[in-house]
């Protein structure tokens, strides 16, 4: 899409041939290892200055726009650049594109980590990769802190979120109260006397805790379309919610096993939410692996399709922009609540400790790309099983 002289909105010409759009994108899906930033950033490589398909306005447009809304932000970047040069079907063309090749490594990892996870060979992989996925969590956590916290108010909401974490409480509610924290904050900077409705609401939010329950398909799907609803911010935030639900009330996964997921999307290219289809495996086989995967992504195709004539007016609202400002403090207690809980089974002894200093301080100090990293310990863990 592009603007006249007048800044008025001119209909896309959807001229991209959806060859060429799948093509790119399947490629990205293949190569995009290190993150979301990674991928926006060789996505803007390769449509603003490469392709010029679009300014780098427009880009930066889209970009704003996929943090409006919950699920993955890069591959809602994706899925609005292929709205855009080809409408819903190219909407439908590059999402899928993007994820694919994902979804289809992990999956293979799935079958993998089921028939020879008990190996030496791979227990001492994963004993190196563990420690680096902690610190690879908790650097975006002293990362983003800083960016999140705008105002002492908003320290106020991440302080009180971290307590109900702590306390059991759902994540879904967490992040919802926080959101309605983050309003009446920004109402207190502008008033003297500001209203107490949104911390009595966060005092009353009750988690849903339970015993465990049979593992199904349909729970299975509607457990990951739930995530792909709700979730705002990077795919670190996603762990949180695996764990309240998976780990602690279902007890469908263990500690260990989760771990294990999130380190397979960590190592893996393209969106770190196909830790869903590696999870969907090991509760399920294939059909788990393909409906954990559909459940997960189908909301950000929906979200895409129905937020995009109305991102420009939802950017302006103040009301929208202070409740996403107490829900990025909450996700970022839940990350931090989250990160000390696999930290027990991540930090077993010293090497290990040791080996998560060093990840992080590598991280903040020359910023290296993190599936290197991962690379990194899985070589260390291997090397160390080997001498044992």
């Amino acid at each position: 899409m592009t603007r006249d002289a007048n800044s008025s909105v001119v209909p896309p010409s959807y001229n991209t041939p959806l060859g060429e759009l799948a093509l790119l994108f399947l490629r990205l899906g293949i190569t995009a290892f290190g993150g979301p930033a990674a991928h926006v950033s060789m996505m803007e490589s390769e449509i603003v200055r490469r392709r010029r398909w679009l300014s780098a306005e427009r880009f930066l447009d889209m970009f704003g726009a996929a943090n409006l809304i919950p699920g993955p932000s890069s591959t809602e970047l994706a899925i609005y650049i292929g709205y855009e040069q080809a409408g819903v079907t190219g909407l439908l063309v590059a999402g899928i594109c993007f994820i694919l090749p994902a979804a289809l490594i992990t999956g293979v990892l799935g079958w993998l980590y089921v028939q020879f996870g008990k190996l030496p060979a791979v227990t001492g992989i994963l004993y190196g990769i563990k420690p680096v996925i902690i610190a690879i969590v908790a650097q975006a956590v002293v990362n983003l802190a800083p960016r999140a916290a705008k105002s002492r108010l908003l320290w106020v909401v991440g302080i009180l979120a971290l307590f109900a974490s702590i306390a059991g409480l759902d994540p879904i509610l967490v992040l919802l109260a926080a959101g309605v924290l983050g309003v009446a904050a920004k109402r207190m900077l502008h008033t003297p006397h500001g209203s107490a409705a949104g911390a009595a609401f966060l005092g009353h939010v009750a988690g849903v805790a339970g015993g465990a329950v049979p593992v199904t398909l349909l729970g299975v799907f509607l457990f990951f379309l739930k995530i792909g609803a709700v979730v705002f911010g990077s795919g670190y935030v996603l762990l949180a919610f695996l764990r309240a639900d998976l780990v602690d009330h279902w007890h469908w996964l263990t500690e260990t096993q989760l771990l294990d997921a999130i380190a397979v999307g960590q190592f893996t290219p393209g969106p770190v939410f196909t830790t869903a289809t590696f999870i969907g495996y090991l509760l399920a086989g294939v059909p788990g692996a393909v409906i954990a995967t559909i459940g997960i992504f189908l909301p950000g195709f929906l979200l895409v399709a129905a937020s995009r004539p109305l991102v420009a007016r939802v950017r302006r609202s103040p009301q929208a922009g202070a409740f996403l400002d107490g829900v990025n403090m909450a996700a970022l207690a839940l990350m931090a609540w989250v990160t000390v809980q696999l930290g027990k089974a991540a930090l077993v002894d010293i090497p290990t400790v040791v080996l998560a200093v060093i990840v992080a301080f590598l991280i903040l100090r020359w910023k290296l790309n993190t599936a290197w990293l991962v690379g990194a310990g899985a070589v260390v863990g291997y090397l160390a099983q080997g001498l044992r």
